[in-house]
């Protein structure tokens, strides 16, 4: 997690819609990928200079999908945003990478913002990438803040002509690129849940104070994670009731199996925080029930040892006319006598199962 409050304080006092980066530097160079596409055309750029957009033409046959990867370069952001008629305030949604997850209607397009998130197992940290989608009447912008292999099989299935990217308007490669985001948040879920597991088992087995930090590191990240993803349900519920003509009646069935598989996320991410909450219970008890066998043992020890010690306090008492200490066997007969009341007790506590 990442203090961000310093950064937002520069753009205090400044007029609405200030183009300014909120955010780390993730990529050296920002990279633009544009694809034109339709269902017998498949064109594909990849450039780190605008001017692979510059000659761009709005084909009424074609489809454009434009993707940015690293955005500390305002004006690259800012002369995409002119020409696609992007609003300012949108554009400055794009840089600030503190964004809540969320969708806003406009007139003629559809801007989306949500996160992707990697476990950082070395660490134990959930990383976070912010990813804008914007969707127009016949065209996609998708802003990344760090060059990743996200998309990466969609840009596959576009080489495929049959394929229902090909096939479909813009607002079903926009449900794509939810949909990839969403899988990855299965991936991610997996790593945690095995990280859980093996907390578990430290836990249970052998519980140590740096496993008790990790399941408390764990748990903040948990904090973060929900803090991503609770909104993912509102934001495909609100794609559903679109009203803007943007999104095809075709493309609902596959945002209501997005809806679907948002809701199974949200619930995961409940599920672990319940069982990071139980483990520190478990801590508790395990450490509880490991003091309460030493104490068992030492409490066995102690008991045992105290009919011995009253027999050797009295044998010590220094009087004159002790019968038994002129004996000739009485030591070993009171060291077997000892013993013998040693091995009494111990088949007691055996029988009682105290032991």
């Amino acid at each position: 997690m990442r203090d961000y409050n310093s950064e937002l304080s520069i753009k205090a006092g400044m007029d609405p819609g200030t183009l300014i980066h909120v955010g780390d530097k993730k990529v050296k160079e920002p990279k633009l990928t544009l694809v034109e596409y339709n269902e017998k055309y498949l064109k594909v750029h990849v450039s780190q200079d605008i001017d692979i957009i510059k000659g761009l033409e709005f084909a009424e046959d074609r489809k454009i999908w434009i993707n940015v990867d690293g955005l500390h370069q305002t004006e690259l952001i800012e002369s995409l945003g002119k020409l696609f008629g992007v609003h300012s305030l949108v554009l400055e949604d794009i840089l600030d990478t503190t964004q809540r997850p969320k969708t806003e209607f406009y007139e003629d397009y559809i801007y989306v913002t949500i996160r992707t998130l990697f476990y950082e197992r070395l660490e134990n940290a959930v990383d976070s990438d912010q990813i804008s989608i914007i969707l127009g009447n016949n065209f996609i912008l998708s802003f990344q803040e760090m060059g990743t292999d996200l998309f990466k099989k969609i840009r596959q299935r576009m080489e495929r002509p049959a394929g229902n990217i090909r096939k479909k308007g813009v607002d079903y490669l926009a449900y794509s690129l939810l949909d990839s985001i969403v899988d990855n948040y299965y991936l991610l879920l997996e790593d945690i849940g095995e990280e859980i597991e093996r907390l578990e088992d430290e836990l249970i087995k052998e519980p140590a104070s740096a496993t008790l930090q990790s399941v408390h590191e764990l748990k903040r990240e948990m904090i973060v994670l929900r803090r991503s993803l609770w909104p993912l349900r509102e934001i495909t519920a609100s794609l559903q009731r679109d009203e803007s003509g943007l999104i095809r009646e075709s493309t609902d069935i596959y945002l209501r199996d997005l809806y679907d598989h948002s809701i199974q996320v949200i619930e995961t991410v409940e599920t672990y925080r319940e069982m990071l909450s139980g483990m520190l219970d478990l801590y508790i008890s395990t450490v509880s029930n490991r003091m309460n066998e030493v104490m068992k043992v030492l409490t066995t020890i102690a008991t045992i040892f105290i009919p011995l010690t009253f027999i050797a306090g009295v044998y010590g008492m220094n009087f004159e006319y002790m019968p038994e200490l002129k004996w000739e066997w009485g030591y070993p007969a009171v060291m077997i006598f000892m013993a013998t009341i040693s091995a009494i007790m111990l088949y007691y506590f055996k029988k009682k199962s105290w032991l």
